[in-house]
């Protein structure tokens, strides 16, 4: 039986982040994956996800200039599109295990399961480790309780259709429905969003997703709040979606977009002591689970902040120091900015709006309409606006959302000044390049 110093259970970008720097200090590392090499992201996830919204955005961005300079409309070529982004996706699993084995971290192919809690089957090969490490991720969530829910796809079979429909449903209201519906009507597609209540989109405040519906329901995007879907049925090569009551939708396609499920069910961690809850494994400030030698990291892990990809691969710069005695700290996570890609984009960072509104006397909130702005004026933009959180005792910036074709770019910008304790005196003292989001700071 092989033994190792750590064993890392998942190969995605958390996964592989950790592996490299626990090598280099002189470990006996392993990496097993039963899926893709390169984890969701790179291969079924925010990667091809951003390949195709930068056609959208090409097509948007020319819309809105038509008869300021541009003369004619351009449209998207889908199957061309899906060909470009195969060139992205492609390469990552082959290139991501080639990366380990050219390092000599040991890969494992195959499904992995917990024996005790420092023995690992593999496809009946048992492995043995000091520590383990679960960066296993998550996986659409499907909604059984919809009879022939069968007939409804995933964001992972959007993000590989060579063909886009004419008419296309997403069921659930959350950022992946949001992003997935741009995409799709950008490039041509009749889309409609169904959602179980009257709240899509429930992370950020009403306000803004308000404003973000105004914006999609411009673009031709269907909204059915309140629709409890019960069934799905063929009805001559399309698919009928009914509520059994009053609401009928006839559509070509239609996408399950109602969460994501962490991949923790199948590793036999019941039986060896770790605990789980309805968000995946639950790590204590240090990342470890409820057995002293298994960590968790990444989506898989249940936790109140955001499940991304720069997350995971925080998480992994931590486990890196602390699996190898650079650090005995907890872990201690920054202002992390959250996007809602499309166009336009909503991005959030930092103490929550609502929050702010409901503790006024700690917190001044400042909102703008930007889109007469300059900067968003050049571009025809056709809404923008931010509003940024300050503390009325510091001064301190502690949050801001906002919504643009821009937005991840200004709400980077003021990531780096929250992360950085950044004050209005501050921002006023930088001469930042102009006409730029950044050099905007100082109205806002």
């Amino acid at each position: 039986m092989k033994q190792y110093d750590v064993v890392i259970i998942g190969a995605g970008p958390g996964g592989l982040a950790l592996a490299y720097p626990l090598k280099e200090a002189g470990l006996k590392v392993a990496v097993v994956e039963e899926n893709l090499w390169g984890g969701t992201c790179p291969n079924r996830g925010c990667d091809p996800k951003k390949v195709l919204l930068a056609a959208v955005e090409a097509k948007m961005r020319n819309q809105y200039l038509i008869g300021n300079g541009i003369k004619n409309a351009s449209e998207i070529n889908w199957q061309a599109l899906m060909q470009f982004e195969k060139t992205f996706t492609d390469p990552v699993s082959k290139s991501s295990r080639a990366g380990l084995v050219d390092a000599q971290i040991d890969v494992w192919d195959g499904h992995a399961e917990f024996i005790d809690q420092h023995t690992l089957k593999i496809d009946g090969e048992s492995i043995s480790s000091e520590k383990f490490v679960i960066a296993t991720g998550q996986r659409p969530g499907r909604l059984t309780q919809i009879q022939n829910q069968e007939l409804m796809e995933t964001s992972t079979d959007f993000l590989k259709m060579e063909q886009l429909p004419n008419e296309i449903a997403f069921v659930g209201g959350g950022y992946i429905a949001f992003e997935l519906a741009m995409i799709a009507s950008g490039a041509g597609a009749k889309v409609h969003i169904i959602h179980h209540n009257q709240r899509p989109l429930k992370a950020f405040p009403k306000e803004y997703v308000d404003n973000l519906i105004q914006q999609l329901e411009s673009q031709g995007v269907e909204f059915h709040l309140d629709i409890d879907l019960k069934s799905v049925e063929s009805q001559d090569q399309r698919l009928k979606l009914s509520d059994n009551q009053n609401f009928e939708q006839v559509v070509d396609r239609v996408f399950v977009t109602a969460g994501r499920k962490p991949n923790d069910d199948a590793l036999n961690l019941k039986n060896i002591g770790v605990q789980t809850d309805a968000g995946g494994i639950v790590v204590n400030q240090y990342l470890e689970s409820t057995v002293d030698n298994i960590y968790a990291m990444g989506d898989v892990v249940s936790k109140q902040i955001a499940k991304l990809t720069p997350v995971a691969r925080f998480e992994a710069r931590y486990l890196a120091k602390r699996l190898t005695g650079v650090t005995k700290d907890k872990i201690k996570y920054p202002a992390i900015p959250t996007v809602v890609y499309g166009m336009p984009k909503l991005a959030k960072v930092g103490v929550e709006l609502d929050e702010a509104q409901k503790y006024t006397d700690r917190y001044e909130i400042k909102t703008a309409e930007m889109t007469k702005w300059f900067t968003y004026s050049r571009l025809q933009d056709p809404f923008a606006k931010v509003s940024v959180i300050h503390e009325r005792d510091t001064g301190k910036i502690v949050g801001a959302i906002t919504i643009s074709s821009e937005a991840e770019h200004l709400i980077n910008d003021l990531t780096m000044l929250i992360n950085q304790g950044g004050t209005k005196n501050q921002i006023d003292n930088q001469i930042l390049a102009y006409p730029t989001e950044a050099s905007d700071l100082s109205y806002m």
